[in-house]
């Protein structure tokens, strides 16, 4: 591999989050963004006991894409669209706030009936200009309709963008990049200069690129251009992200991303005021904002 090919590694920061442990990678002070990438966590892998699970109750999102991608579990998806969607390992599910949307993520009724365990990553990814303040959607893709494939001791699922000489089905507003990676021990597999902006998680297991071990929870951004060559160095699962630059800066405040300082504000305020619309058979309760009583 070209020398230099290592930018910047970002370690995780670890934080409950209504009592759950999470790593949390992306934005950081020195960096907002890796192409579309504006947040990235890293929830689990956490064992839940009968009768409990994961409750994000219903909360606003404008001008922003998330996407929900499990290892282990299953929550389900609601939101003001009228959406019912139970996300399971391997599945992509890709939600587009425009103007506005509402959702929650909750463990199912039928599965805190048994003790269950939860991992996975919640992104969001900023989306054009022009394609803020949209019409909101969301497309469930289930993990048959991914591309997966092993090669070398390596399998590899493309879950957003083009690599490999396959594209994923998965709609995007601007080119990105996402595939997660699971390594044997020993196995290898190049990174190529699909998009310019591109960096790997390591979600666990160890890596060894450009003469450098990396380990659980390291993000690791590269400079632009270089093919970088990835050895397992015990079994380890990585993702691969990235995408184009975006067309100038994004302002983040609480779940509100945009180009429009302006545009947060009235977000803002219309969740203050209710003005949101609510979610069908989840709207008993509420994120409040921050610092609200």
């Amino acid at each position: 591999m070209t020398p230099g090919a290592v930018l910047e590694v970002i370690p995780a920061r670890r934080r409950l989050l209504g009592g759950h442990q999470i790593r949390r990678v992306l934005p950081t002070r020195k960096r907002r963004m890796v192409g579309p990438v504006i947040f990235f966590d890293h929830l689990g892998p956490e064992s839940l006991p009968a009768g409990a699970g994961i409750d994000v109750p219903p909360h606003p999102h404008i001008d922003l894409a998330t996407v929900t991608y499990l290892f282990d579990g299953e929550l389900d998806h609601r939101d003001s669209l009228g959406s019912l969607q139970t996300i399971r390992p391997g599945d992509v599910n890709w939600m587009h706030a425009g103007r506005g949307i509402v959702h929650s993520e909750r463990t199912g009724v039928e599965a805190r009936r048994a003790p269950s365990s939860i991992h996975g990553i919640q992104l969001w990814v900023a989306v054009p200009r022009s394609a803020e303040n949209t019409d909101p959607s969301f497309t469930h893709y289930p993990a048959a309709t991914l591309p997966t494939w092993n090669v070398d001791g390596v399998r590899i699922r493309l879950l957003v963008g083009q690599a490999f000489q396959r594209r994923s089905p998965v709609v995007t507003r601007s080119e990105t990049l996402y595939y997660d990676a699971e390594l044997e021990s020993g196995s290898q597999f190049s990174v190529t200069p699909d998009v310019t902006e591109r960096f790997v998680y390591v979600a666990w297991g160890r890596i060894r690129l450009d003469g450098t071990t990396y380990g659980e929870s390291d993000l690791i951004v590269f400079n632009e251009g270089h093919a970088v060559r990835i050895e397992a160095e015990t079994a380890s699962r990585v993702l691969v992200l990235g995408g184009e630059p975006l067309d100038g800066e994004r302002h983040i405040w609480w779940n509100f991303v945009s180009s429009s300082e302006d545009r947060i504000a009235e977000a803002r305020k219309a969740w203050d005021q209710g003005l949101f619309p609510k979610i069908e058979g989840d709207d008993l309760e509420r994120m409040p904002l921050p610092g609200a009583d």
